[in-house]
């Protein structure tokens, strides 16, 4: 697994070895060192996220590396059907902390430390939920009743200083508190965060600096000391530094508002011309949007809904409407919550590039007449359709009867409610005037 100081990352993720507190922390430390490795971690995920019939052992894997990767939704949705295991719910609430559902965070702990995970560090978890959740009364008297070993350990003076803190107490007890993590682990990402910001306080400049340094240097990052130390290098006229510190952040939250905003600034004020995180984000899009529907587990009436409408990809889905896809026969609310679902896992949703709306076989108009294109974009309203066909053509969103003969029979007929009579109907009108739907 580990050859000189490189960890072999497939290896620990892919394969079928243990997985536990051990591996984390190898995974956590490998990326601390070279942050490069978050990058590698990111392709592995992938890979095994789209593993078929995956085992539950690579479900807690997968779920875990999500949790890591700051991918917090998707690694509860992962973790919250896996095996149920000791690890399985800790990080479950590690992962509902992160997204500050707090609640859910102190009943996954519990959950855990019932199931046999160490019960100082469920106990831990519980004490900082509380804190964040605003009743640090409660997180004290969590920690107090905790003793032995683990109070020599830095996450229990960190979590201890930042409680005390929160309460009001002492700062030179906090202070104190946060120095004696940092001797016991001297690259504790909170412990150092805190140090740092009270010696921002104090206008302690330098020292801060370098604790936010040392903070930033983690993984994963506490995102106070990037973000801080992100504005110290910009003030410094340090773009480049700055720069990196906010995609650090972007890479783990990509909506983060003030990480997003501080970066569009410092890339502004660096007088770069591209946004390097946005062109990222774009490429990792656009690769999403090619994604073939086929490659997920629908139903088969979703299956044959989306074929008969020509919807290939997921790009596809994106550029029709909840109605469109409702107004197609056989395709009801229970197909359109599992296409929701299914782009949801993506990052994605149904119409959010509606406005790049997926444009239907052109019919040529270059040799037509002026009176020719004029009839073309005249209202479907005049063709005095039945109320039946004029639903179906709403449904459809047509307008204008050029919109219309792009159009085929097998097109109106997959509209709900539209059969034999009403294609009959709209032929014989459009025949009147001289026009045909596209391949009659």
């Amino acid at each position: 697994m580990v050859q000189g100081t490189t960890v072999d990352l497939k290896e620990l993720v892919m394969s079928s070895g243990t997985f536990g507190p051990p591996e984390v922390e190898t995974i956590r430390s490998a990326i601390s060192k070279e942050h490069g490795q978050f990058g590698v971690l990111r392709d592995l995920v992938g890979e095994l996220d789209a593993q078929e019939g995956r085992s539950p052992a690579n479900s807690v894997r997968l779920g875990i590396c999500l949790y890591l990767l700051g991918r917090f939704r998707r690694a509860i949705e992962v973790l919250s059907s896996a095996d149920g295991g000791a690890i399985t719910l800790y990080y479950l609430g590690r992962a509902y902390f992160a997204i500050e559902d707090f609640n859910s965070a102190v009943e996954a702990y519990g959950k855990a430390k019932k199931a046999g995970f160490d019960g100082a560090w469920c106990d831990m978890g519980t004490a900082e939920s509380l804190r964040s959740a605003g009743r640090p009364a409660e997180a004290l008297k969590v920690l107090d009743e905790l003793f032995g070993p683990i109070e020599q350990t830095a996450e229990y003076l960190y979590q201890r200083g930042s409680t005390v803190a929160a309460i009001g107490g002492n700062p030179t007890e906090v202070v104190a508190l946060y120095e004696r993590a940092v001797e016991i682990e001297n690259n504790h990402a909170g412990a150092l965060f805190g140090l740092a910001l009270e010696n921002d306080r104090r206008g302690n400049d330098e020292k801060a600096f370098e604790l936010y340094a040392k903070s930033a240097a983690s993984f994963p990052a506490h995102v106070g000391a990037l973000l801080n130390l992100g504005i110290l290098y910009e003030d410094h006229n340090q773009f480049d530094h700055a720069q990196k510190c906010f995609e650090r952040i972007l890479d783990v939250y990509p909506a983060h508002p003030r990480a997003r905003l501080f970066f569009r600034d410092v890339v502004a004020a660096g007088g770069a011309t591209i946004d390097p995180w946005q062109e990222r984000e774009k490429e990792k899009l656009a690769q999403v949007l090619k994604v073939p529907v086929t490659d997920f587990e629908l139903s088969v009436r979703s299956r044959n809904c989306l074929q008969k409408m020509n919807i290939r990809t997921i790009g596809d889905l994106t550029r029709v409407s909840e109605q469109e896809l409702l107004a197609s026969k056989n395709f009801g609310e229970t197909s359109l919550i599992e296409i929701k679902e299914m782009l949801l896992a993506k990052g994605v949703s149904i119409g959010q590039f509606a406005h790049e709306k997926r444009v239907d076989e052109e019919v040529d108009t270059s040799s037509l007449s002026p009176d020719e294109q004029a009839l073309l974009e005249r209202p479907i309203s005049d063709l005095n359709l039945s109320v039946r066909a004029r639903k179906c053509m709403n449904r459809l969103g047509l307008s204008v009867l050029g919109e219309l003969v792009r159009k085929t029979q097998d097109d109106l007929l997959e509209c709900k409610n539209f059969g034999v009579t009403s294609l009959n109907e709209v032929r014989e009108k459009l025949t009147q005037i001289g026009l045909k739907l596209r391949g009659e």
